[in-house]
C-alpha cells in the first residue's frame, strides 16, 4: 500500500514537474506578430497579464503569474509600450517585463527653435503623451518647478531618445535640466570679461547668435561684435529680436517700420538685451556668446551668401551695406 502511494506521489511529482518543464520551454501563444501592447504606470502584475491577454498573448495567467511570484519577480514589470516580434517563452517574456525592455522613439529639437516650435513638435509626435497639450506655458513652467517664468530658451535642442508613451513634459524636463547643464558648465568657463550680470543674460545672448548666423565660423566674431556694442553703450540692433517681438504678425518681410516702432524685444528702439531670450541656442552658440572672439568690429551686415562683412566703423558699415544691398537688388 505504502510502496503504491509513494509510486503514484513519484509519478505526480514526475508529471508536475514535466508540465513546468514543458510550461517553461513552450513559447507563448500569439494572436498575430507583430504584436504591441502597452502596460500604464501603476498596473499591478494581473492587470499587466491582463493587458496581455487583452493584446492576444496567451500566457496562461495563473501559471504566468505563479512563475513570477516563484522567482520573487511579480512587483518588478515595469511600466512602457512593448512590441513583441517572435513569440517568447514565458520565462523570455517576464525577463522582457521586468528588464523594461521597451519600445524606444525619439524626438529632435532644432537649434533656433521657438519654444512654440518645441511644442508644436511634441503635440504632434504619435508616440508622446500629451499631458501638456492643455497647458499654458506658464503652467509647463510650474510643473517642471523652473525658477524662470518665460520658457523660451530654456530647452536644450538635442535629439532625445525615449519609451513610446513618455510624457512631453517629462521630455521637456530632460531637455530643461540639460540647458541649466550646458549653461552652467559654459558659465563657469566663461571669459571673465564678457559684460553679462548672470547666465540668464549669457543665454540672451546666445539665443541672439544662434539666430543671427548659421556659419559655424562665425558665431564668435558675432558675439564679439554684440559683446563691443553692449559694452559700449551701443544699440545691439539685431534683427532677429524685432522678428521675435512681432511674434505671428510677422510675414516673413521685415520692414522699416518694424524697426522703428518701440517694443521690448525692439533692440534698435531700446539699449542692452531683449528681457527673454528668443530661441533656443545650441552648444555652440551659449560657447561663443561667453566666450567671444576679440575683435574690434562694431557692425556686420549680411554678404548674400550666408556669411557676413565686419566693419570697425559707422562709415566703413554704411560703405558695406551699400555695396551689399545692390548685389542683393540685382
Amino acid at each position: 500500500m505504502l510502496r503504491a502511494l509513494f509510486l503514484g506521489l513519484v509519478a505526480a511529482l514526475a508529471a508536475v514537474a514535466g508540465f513546468v518543464l514543458w510550461y517553461l520551454a513552450t513559447p507563448v501563444r500569439v494572436a498575430s506578430l507583430p504584436v504591441e501592447f502597452e502596460i500604464a504606470p501603476g498596473t499591478a502584475f494581473r492587470g499587466a497579464v491582463r493587458r496581455l491577454e487583452e493584446a492576444g498573448v496567451a500566457v496562461g495567467a495563473w501559471r504566468f503569474e505563479l512563475l513570477a511570484r516563484a522567482l520573487g519577480r511579480a512587483h518588478q514589470i515595469k511600466a512602457g509600450s512593448y512590441e513583441l516580434s517572435s513569440a517568447p517563452t514565458p520565462t523570455e517574456l517576464l525577463d522582457k517585463l521586468t528588464r523594461g525592455d521597451v519600445m524606444l522613439a525619439e524626438v529632435t529639437f532644432i537649434e533656433g527653435w521657438t519654444f512654440r516650435q518645441i511644442r508644436a513638435a511634441l503635440d504632434a509626435h504619435p508616440d508622446v503623451r500629451h499631458d501638456s497639450q492643455a497647458l499654458s506655458d506658464a503652467e509647463i513652467l510650474s510643473r517642471l518647478k523652473a525658477a524662470e517664468t518665460h520658457p523660451e530658451g530654456l530647452f536644450f535642442p538635442d535629439t532625445y531618445v525615449f519609451s513610446k508613451g513618455t510624457s512631453d513634459l517629462r521630455i521637456l524636463a530632460r531637455a530643461y535640466r540639460a540647458m541649466q547643464r550646458h549653461l552652467a558648465r559654459e558659465w563657469a568657463a566663461r571669459d571673465p570679461a564678457t559684460p553679462y550680470r548672470t547666465p540668464y543674460e549669457a543665454l540672451v545672448m546666445a539665443s541672439i547668435v544662434e539666430k543671427e548666423t548659421g556659419r559655424a565660423d562665425e558665431r564668435e566674431r558675432i558675439a564679439g561684435v554684440l559683446v563691443n556694442r553692449l559694452r559700449a553703450g551701443m544699440l545691439l540692433q539685431a534683427d532677429p529680436t524685432v522678428i521675435y517681438g512681432l511674434g505671428e504678425r510677422f510675414d516673413g518681410n521685415l520692414k522699416k517700420i518694424h524697426l522703428q516702432t518701440d517694443g521690448p524685444y525692439n533692440t534698435y528702439t531700446r539699449p542692452g538685451l531683449p528681457p527673454t531670450p528668443i530661441a533656443a541656442p545650441g552648444l555652440a552658440a551659449l560657447r561663443a556668446a561667453l566666450q567671444p572672439a576679440k575683435t574690434d568690429a562694431f557692425y556686420y551686415v549680411a554678404r548674400g551668401d550666408g556669411s557676413s562683412e565686419f566693419s570697425r566703423s559707422l562709415e566703413e558699415h554704411n560703405r558695406a551695406v551699400r555695396k551689399y544691398q545692390r548685389n542683393a537688388g540685382r
